[in-house]
Formats: C-alpha cells, structure tokens, sequence
C-alpha cells in the first residue's frame, strides 16, 4: 500500500509557509516542500488546485505583490483562466502555503484541516 505524498507549495520565507513546515514536522508528517522562488509554479498542479478551490481563495489579494500590480491587472482577474495566468506570472500572487494530498487542497494556515489529510 502507497502512502499518498503530502506536498507543501510557496516561498520559502513567507511566515505562513514557516508555520505549515513547522506545524507538520512537529506532528511528525513527511511532505515534499516545492519552493515557487527556485522551482516556479507548477502548470498541472495549479489547474489541480482550481478544481478542488476557488480562484478567489487562491489568489492573495491581501500580499504585497497584488497591491504593488497595476489596477487595471487586478481587475483582469476575474475568473479560473485569469486568476491562473496571474498565478503563472506571478508567484508570489498565490496564497500561501497550498498543502496538497491526493484530491484534498488546503490553502492558507489551517491546522484542523492539515489534521483531516495526515490523520
């Protein structure tokens, strides 16, 4: 039986990610971390991620780096396929962390449900 492979997606020092990294090496969870800053965003796994969760979940309107775009660029988004081009563009624009196991997507700082896909 294969154990399904946990994997953590973002940027290395986002405090966010920090806390996710942290939360399931102390609850003694293997995962895979993919960092967008070394490895980018990965196609395929952002198209699996906008099944499972909204665009406007994925997309971190809060950040820094959508509030330095351009108001006309922000406002572009406003659907799957321009909240992925935005993604693909920029990856600091992602909401982070996204933990991935199987079909299950979790995006943001959520132990309880990090707790549903470890358990």
């Amino acid at each position: 039986m294969s154990k399904t492979t946990i994997t953590v997606y973002g940027i290395p020092n986002c405090d966010s990610v920090k806390k996710a990294r942290v939360w399931l090496t102390d609850h003694g969870v293997d995962y895979v971390f993919h960092d967008f800053k070394k490895q980018g965003v990965p196609p395929e796994a952002v198209d699996q991620w906008l099944k499972h969760v909204s665009w406007e979940v994925l997309v971190n309107r809060k950040g820094t780096t959508w509030r330095k775009l351009d108001p006309a660029l922000q406002a572009s988004v406003v659907d799957n396929a321009s909240a992925r081009a935005m993604m693909m563009e920029h990856a600091s624009v992602v909401k982070r962390p996204v933990v991935v196991k199987g079909q299950s997507v979790i995006v943001g700082v959520n132990p309880e449900a990090w707790l549903g896909v470890v358990s």
